[in-house]
């Protein structure tokens, strides 16, 4: 009996070791927009596959998208996610395929004319919860302007949209 006892518990500690590999952040308007969304995420060896289907944007528009420090969507304008996930402390701003660039840096989303977008990138760097560079629990933001690479960040104005990244319930 002691022996199955153990047993379950040496089982139910490795099930609760094992990393994530799906995640997921809902993205609701921030700033009086409309913009809303959803972006999953799957870890597929050490890159992050995102995927994101928002709506609400300008019609055939660019805007800045960007994993933040913080999971924290709390602020009317979504101030309170911080600057851009720099968990390299970096300092330098970029494009997803950049050599130097914040882990968080993904970019720009664009629009159709009818203000809607999929999203499609392979994020490297970065991990769902593992030890590199971990996104679980911060915030995901769209900005009300196309990211043009300058620095610090980017240039790409007010925060329209706001999700936290939390674990996504498994296939």
């Amino acid at each position: 009996m002691k022996k199955m006892v153990g047993v379950c518990i040496l089982c139910l500690s490795a099930a609760g070791a094992l990393a994530a590999d799906r995640a997921v952040a809902v993205l609701h308007p921030a700033s009086g927009s409309s913009c809303k969304g959803v972006m999953r995420i799957t870890q597929e060896g050490s890159s992050l596959k995102i995927v994101a289907d928002i709506e609400g944007l300008t019609p055939n528009g660019k805007h800045g998208f960007h994993i933040h420090e913080f999971g924290d969507c709390s602020a009317p304008d979504a101030a309170s996610a911080g600057s851009h996930y720099d968990p390299k402390g970096s300092k330098h701003h970029g494009m997803p395929h950049d050599a130097m660039r914040h882990a968080g840096d993904m970019g720009n989303i664009a629009a159709d004319a009818n203000g809607k977008a999929h999203y499609e990138l392979t994020l490297t760097d970065v991990s769902i919860d593992g030890k590199e560079a971990p996104v679980l629990g911060r915030a995901v933001i769209i900005h009300e302007r196309s990211d043009d690479s300058s620095q610090p960040v980017g240039n790409a104005g007010g925060r329209i949209a706001c999700g936290v990244i939390g674990l996504a319930k498994p296939e």
